[in-house]
């Protein structure tokens, strides 16, 4: 199988399942799209999309093939499904080729069958919890309106009876935003040491913030109180992936967010039906792209509508020219940019100001930080 020449690498975020889930989320950004194929209730990625997706994929020249399962909840495709990815991978794949798989899930529909597979195949999974159970079951919720902290647990006791890896993504909504401290303490003594946090930023009809989202002051100080808990209990015992990022790019000058990087043409979003679409937060009928049963990577990373949209990340807005800290924001993600009343990528970040607290506040002791790892880098 001959491998086609690509200028650029990049990951594939598919959604097997769409926006279907299991659970009710209030603030669950995907709730929108629903609707989005309204051809069908249920969405369900068949087999044939499956393996065009994957044998299309290993045919371009990548260092390694990354793919990304996520929702909705990619947990409803069942063991079968991802038994046959797996095996697909495997046909098209080469020897010695690097291949990974990460699966992002609410934690309930976790059972010993699909996880040994998880562990055989070396999964990396990232599990949604927002803190203690009176946190998280504000807003991550049942159909029903039943709290889901029990069965979050009982899925990260399956992780850790298989020793799969995973880390924990809290996401900082009103809920749980002025308690920064209590979610650090609960995540360590849970024995949680690989976490994410992502804000919540979503906006009405009538483009007002929502009741569940958070402020840019709300943001800026999370960020404060959660880097001061990190620092006190020992930054290197403890994997903050937006901190560790910042480190990167204090010590390599590595991007290792999409958020931090300059253009937007980073990965592509496979929808269940074939579906290609440019990022996860822009998953709309104008920017699809393609759809892999008919179209050619090629065809798609050279499409004018995603290279368009990659460029709207440097049409910053003019204050981020005087920024001291656009090295380490590059004027923010486009979802905090492109929102409300703000139609085009030159607006400011709705998450700005918070930015700005939280890098005056930390930003000299991460620079300590990385001299620290700097010599003892020379040392080793």
């Amino acid at each position: 199988m001959s491998k086609t020449k690509h200028s650029k690498q990049f990951s594939l975020l598919i959604k097997p399942a769409s926006a279907d889930c299991n659970l009710r989320c209030e603030y669950c950004f995907y709730i929108d799209h629903l609707g989005f194929y309204p051809e069908s209730k249920i969405h369900r990625m068949p087999l044939d999309v499956l393996e065009k997706m994957i044998s299309s994929y290993m045919s371009t020249a990548q260092q390694q093939y990354t793919f990304g399962w996520q929702g909705g909840e990619p947990t409803l495709m069942g063991y079968d499904f991802y038994k046959t990815a797996i095996e697909f991978q495997k046909k098209y794949g080469k020897n010695g080729t690097l291949v990974s798989n990460s699966i992002q899930t609410n934690g309930t529909f976790l059972d010993d069958k699909l996880v040994s597979l998880f562990a055989e195949y070396k999964f990396l999974a990232g599990v949604s919890l927002d803190g203690p159970a009176e946190i998280h079951n504000h807003y991550r919720k049942t159909h029903s309106g039943t709290g889901t902290h029990e069965q979050v647990m009982n899925g990260i006791s399956m992780l850790k009876k298989h020793e799969v890896e995973f880390n924990i993504l809290c996401l900082v909504s009103k809920s749980n935003a002025r308690k920064a401290g209590e979610l650090f303490r609960y995540f360590i003594d849970n024995g949680f040491n690989y976490l994410q946090f992502i804000p919540c930023v979503e906006f009405d009809g009538n483009n007002v913030l929502a009741p569940f989202a958070i402020t840019p002051e709300e943001w800026g100080h999370f960020l404060c109180g959660l880097f001061d808990e990190w620092m006190h209990y020992g930054p290197e015992k403890v994997y903050i992936r937006g901190f560790d990022a910042i480190l990167a790019r204090l010590l390599n000058n590595s991007i290792s967010q999409c958020n931090m990087a300059s253009n937007c043409c980073m990965y592509f979003v496979v929808e269940w039906n074939g579906d290609v679409f440019p990022c996860d937060f822009f998953v709309k009928k104008e920017l699809l792209l393609a759809n892999i049963m008919n179209d050619s990577w090629e065809k798609i990373e050279s499409s004018e509508i995603y290279q368009n949209f990659g460029k709207q990340k440097s049409m910053r807005n003019s204050g981020c020219r005087i920024c001291p800290y656009l090295k380490l924001c590059a004027g923010d993600c486009l979802k905090h940019r492109i929102y409300g009343s703000f139609t085009r990528p030159d607006g400011p970040s709705h998450l700005c100001e918070g930015w700005k607290i939280f890098f005056k506040h930390s930003l000299p002791r991460f620079k300590k930080f990385a001299e620290k790892i700097k010599k003892m880098q020379a040392h080793s």
